[in-house]
């Protein structure tokens, strides 16, 4: 268990996802937090390509997430909202999950962190899958609708599995129920930040859900889904993507505009890449990071 929030940071993370009502440790409570988390903070790991380091400092976490009104990745996302869960009284448990394993085999193990919520019955609570679900599921085996999205929990040995909706930018991950520790999780932490072949050095994201569904940025392809469908634009200046990310993230980053070369370079690679001709090689697929 990490070192609960004082009252005052409890304040300000409530008033960053713009909950006030009441504090009894609930399922109520938990789907009401889940879902503002996800509406108010974006999943984003836009730091790695400003060159700053990413921690698994808890207080790091909550400065940059609540007081610097900024986004993050799993780690922070759900490091966070642990904590924030424990300060509550929630029984929490951090697990290990593992993105693409079907790809990578062994070596994704740990490049998910996932929380257990004990109530009446064990829950998966995940606010840092960025374009997963938007209220908690329960460990159980079924398949599950929340609005016009589907997703699936199913078992195999040890191992659960969360299949997500088609929309996503990954098919799911799985998990072991096995309790963690944030530290457990340092060495993922740092490879997925500066390996050369990890998808989140590779490529820029932004994904936030929206009352009425998801807006997602990877690279400079905005994907936009709706109940009555997917629509897609290409943001084509520096001042567009930080207007994009300011409107649809509310994410101010002083100095963004120094990435978006790099941003553009690797959305016209990708655009290659997808259509290059039948007989060339087969390019390598736009990495999807988590």
């Amino acid at each position: 268990m990490t070192r609960p929030l004082s009252a005052a940071q409890l304040d300000r993370y409530l008033a960053r996802v713009k909950y006030d009502g009441p504090r009894v440790a609930n399922l109520s409570l938990l789907r009401a937090l889940h879902r503002a988390h996800l509406l108010a903070i974006p999943y984003e790991n836009l730091d790695i390509h400003l060159g700053l380091a990413v921690s698994l400092d808890p207080e790091a976490m909550f400065t940059k997430l609540v007081d610097e009104r900024r986004g993050g990745w799993c780690f922070e996302m759900n490091g966070l909202f642990g904590r924030v869960l424990e300060t509550l009284g929630f029984t929490v448990r951090y697990m290990s999950g593992a993105v693409g394993r079907a790809r990578t085999g062994w070596r994704a193990q740990g490049n998910h962190l996932v929380l257990l919520v004990t109530l009446d019955r064990p829950w998966i609570a995940d606010v840092g899958f960025g374009d997963g679900f938007l209220t908690p599921l329960p460990l159980e085996v079924g398949s599950y609708r929340q609005d016009f999205l589907q997703y699936r929990v199913s078992k195999d040995g040890p191992r659960w599995r969360v299949d997500s909706h088609v929309y996503g930018g990954a098919d799911g991950f799985d998990f072991t129920t096995t309790g963690r520790s944030l530290g457990d999780f340092a060495q993922q932490c740092l490879e997925l930040q500066t390996s050369p072949d990890s998808p989140f050095v590779q490529t820029t994201v932004c994904e936030r859900f929206e009352s009425n569904g998801l807006v997602m940025l990877r690279s400079a392809t905005l994907r936009e889904v709706r109940v009555d469908g997917v629509r897609t634009s290409v943001v084509e200046s520096a001042a567009e993507f930080d207007q994009v990310l300011r409107q649809r993230f509310d994410l101010a980053i002083p100095g963004i505009e120094a990435i978006w070369p790099r941003v553009w370079q690797r959305h016209l690679d990708w655009q290659a890449s997808v259509t290059a001709p039948a007989e060339a090689p087969p390019a390598q697929p736009h990495p999807v990071p988590r």
